[in-house]
């Protein structure tokens, strides 16, 4: 009896344990699936969907786009230089640009603890989306990096030598882009508004980032190189409307990932931006064409596709802060002042900007970028919140005027940034590789003169 007493004594702690493992492996296994529910499927699929929406806008789209505005001798090596960019930014991306953009939390530009894609996984980072993979959010950003130099292509069209393109587009990644992009997203970043930036500045979805960097570095690009041989002097039209007419379609499509995936969850944030993005397009469409429409007696497709440009262009930064009738209001005004840029201020000057990225991109992303913090308001972003977890006002419309004077400093910052950083690769792939293609080589037009080929082969 003593033994058996003995027995139990020593028995029981075992059979304590073994009751209480099962209840010890249900607490860790509910506590990773607690960690893994943070994760949306529906989030996920929208943000890969999203994805190839803003891909899909460099090829088919902008190629498609630029290569109709240009003569039919160049449209192979304009529609090429969307696509190689596709192929080239993403390996840059893949070695360090994402990491460059998104790394650390300096205030200027990111470290290198992404370099390779080190530890960007199925884990989310918490700093920018806890309920997707941190490697959906690297490819989705991935798409801008590849569409914003692509944007500057369409100022030194017809006239630029390949490999001068392709190294510009490097330099200017390096240069121009991770950095500004890590001031305005990244975590620490001079102009970020919600994670700890000093000048809070409101760009959803890369007014600064993308169409202010680009635009003006189009600009410089222009002038740096100098007008086509035959600038001003004999008219140089489009040589196929239909195809710019389609790729301005697939943009307008497309911009719906830009823009309303910018919200990074299949949320109702996302359903905002949409809305406002289709607006803005809308309107933009109508005030150039009725602007057109007052002045030549005509409205023209080509009008009416460049407005739909400038509309998106100049909703990009407010999407995702703005009501629906602000985002027609500033398509509106995106619309008419974007045009008179191309019409005017462009004759005036006679800087050959050959396909406007310029009087689109540069004026109607500083235009949006000013105009959204007119507009945004907390009612439809609720992402600044004061101690007590109330939301704070974001623009002028919610008695935040401060907010459009952040939004001047912003845009200098990208227009700085884009000048100086562009003519410090402008000289250096000059003294390097030379920029500009050969008289005899602009004549016989560069699908056959840099490539070997033709867009159009026509048999008697």
């Amino acid at each position: 009896m003593p033994e058996l007493c003995t027995l139990s004594l020593f028995a029981l702690p075992a059979i304590l344990l073994a009751q209480a493992t099962p209840d010890i492996s249900s607490r860790l296994s509910t506590l990773e699936a607690a960690t893994k529910s943070a994760q949306s499927a529906g989030d996920n699929a929208w943000m890969l969907v999203s994805s190839a929406l803003v891909l899909m806008m460099t090829g088919p789209g902008l190629a498609l786009f630029y290569g109709g505005l240009v003569r039919r001798k160049n449209v192979l090596g304009t529609m090429m230089h969307s696509f190689v960019l596709m192929a080239v930014v993403t390996v840059i991306w893949a070695v360090v640009g994402y990491s460059l953009a998104f790394g650390g939390s300096s205030p200027f530009l990111g470290d290198f603890r992404f370099a390779f894609l080190s530890n960007v996984g199925s884990t989310p980072n918490p700093d920018y989306s806890s309920t997707i993979p941190q490697q959906t959010f690297m490819v989705y950003q991935l798409m801008f990096a590849i569409i914003t130099p692509a944007l500057i292509s369409g100022a030194f069209a017809e006239r630029m030598k390949f490999s001068a393109m392709l190294l510009f587009t490097v330099l200017w990644s390096l240069i121009v882009y991770f950095p500004m992009a890590h001031m305005v997203w990244g975590k620490g970043g001079l102009l970020n508004t919600f994670l700890g930036g000093k000048i809070p500045s409101l760009d959803f979805a890369g007014g600064t980032v993308v169409h202010i960097t680009s635009g003006v570095s189009a600009l410089v690009c222009a002038l740096y190189l100098g007008k086509r041989m035959d600038y001003p002097g004999s008219a140089i039209k489009p040589h196929n409307l239909v195809i710019s007419f389609i790729g301005a379609c697939l943009l307008w499509v497309g911009w719906f990932g830009f823009n309303a995936g910018s919200a990074l969850a299949a949320s109702g944030l996302a359903t905002s931006a949409f809305v406002a993005t289709h607006f803005g397009a809308a309107a933009a469409t109508l005030g150039w064409m009725g602007a057109e429409w007052i002045e030549n007696g005509k409205p023209s497709v080509l009008g009416g596709i460049s407005g739909c440009v400038a509309g998106l262009v100049a909703i990009t930064p407010a999407s995702g802060f703005v009501r629906p009738f602000p985002a027609l209001l500033i398509g509106l005004c995106a619309g008419v002042v974007c045009y008179l840029m191309v019409t005017r201020v462009k004759a005036k000057f006679r800087y050959d900007d050959a396909l406007d990225a310029f009087g689109v991109h540069g004026a109607g992303g500083t235009l949006g970028a000013v105009l959204t913090g007119v507009f945004a308001t907390s009612a439809v972003n609720e992402g600044l919140k004061d101690a007590a977890g109330h939301a704070m006002p974001l623009g002028l419309v919610d008695g935040n005027g401060g907010q459009v004077v952040n939004q001047i400093i912003a845009c200098a910052i990208a227009w700085m940034l884009a000048i100086v950083g562009t003519l410090i690769i402008l000289k250096i792939c000059d003294m390097t590789i030379g920029l500009r293609i050969t008289r005899d080589q602009e004549v016989e037009g560069i699908d056959v003169a840099l490539h070997g080929e033709e867009g159009y082969i026509f048999e008697g």
